[in-house]
């Protein structure tokens, strides 16, 4: 099959391009930049998601169209906001597939979506859901837990911290719980999908089979840099909610009123969804150990 993937060149996206065409499925995937070239199986084009033509070029010809296009975080005055990347986006994408003669639909959303969400990050992915349901597509829509892998950023970040400081702070008590997911389980998930009748119409929550507090995925995380443990800072919750929404404000202070809603709702599912894709996740201490460890 020939898919369209929005959202290609990130960290999630390369996880699935790889995924599809160790399958067999040649890719299409938009880039702001005019391409030098591509490797065999992907076809990179110049485009944008927020620009409806260029997306509806870019679907023709192809059987299936993957939106992951998503943020975690608004900058306003760049036009980076929930609202054209989140639900603008998936219009245009929904509206492309239709004009391109495409059936097949997949989309990315996030675990905790829900139509009374609190957090805007989550109301916007909901939004950008009922897009999808409401099109006459035969869609699939899937939420990810937390997601890690080589190039992950909240994992990473952590790691970078118990490298280079004795003492790591905490928000909170660190009892908040995650259930985080590799980026190759996600990926599998997604191509799998395509092949298979039943997943249309469905939404799936996807964690991965291990589930911690903030304060054992710290000690994971320890142990697999070589650490024999963690020293934390726990700062007072009241605190925290009351400093963010200013803070926030700074571009490189790195949390938001939204981020902090979202950790604090937590971050864990049931995996029934490997009734449906039968095939056992990546453990997280594996997983990280993956790549972690070769810093070491």
């Amino acid at each position: 099959m020939k898919i369209f993937v929005a959202g290609g060149t990130g960290f999630i996206g390369t996880h699935l391009i790889r995924e599809l065409r160790s399958n067999g499925h040649t890719v299409v995937t938009l880039s702001h930049e005019r391409s030098r070239g591509t490797e065999q199986g992907i076809d990179l084009v110049r485009g944008d998601v927020l620009d409806r033509r260029s997306v509806t070029d870019a679907m023709k010809g192809c059987d299936a169209a993957i939106n992951l296009v998503g943020i975690i975080r608004e900058f306003a005055g760049k036009g980076i906001t929930f609202q054209n990347l989140h639900i603008q986006a998936t219009r245009n994408m929904v509206a492309a597939a239709k004009e391109a003669g495409i059936r097949r639909y997949l989309q990315m959303s996030a675990l905790g979506t829900r139509k009374d969400a609190v957090s805007a990050y989550h109301k916007s992915k909901y939004l950008a859901e009922e897009e999808v349901r409401e099109s006459g597509l035969e869609w699939t829509i899937f939420r990810p837990s937390l997601v890690f892998g080589p190039k992950d950023l909240f994992i990473n970040m952590l790691a970078d911290q118990l490298r280079k400081f004795p003492l790591i702070p905490v928000i909170g008590d660190g009892s908040y719980r995650m259930q985080p997911i590799h980026a190759d389980d996600v990926a599998r998930c997604f191509v799998r999908s395509l092949e298979m009748p039943e997943t249309v119409g469905q939404v799936y929550d996807l964690c991965g089979p291990d589930r911690f507090t903030y304060l054992q995925m710290l000690e994971v995380i320890a142990r697999v840099l070589g650490k024999s443990g963690v020293t934390t800072v726990k700062s007072p919750l009241s605190l925290i909610k009351l400093v963010v929404p200013f803070l926030q404000k700074i571009p490189a202070f790195p949390l938001t009123s939204d981020q902090l809603q979202m950790l604090l709702e937590e971050s864990i599912c049931d995996c029934s969804w490997q009734k449906t894709f039968d095939f056992q996740p990546i453990g997280f201490e594996e997983g990280i150990r993956g790549y972690l460890g070769k810093s070491i």
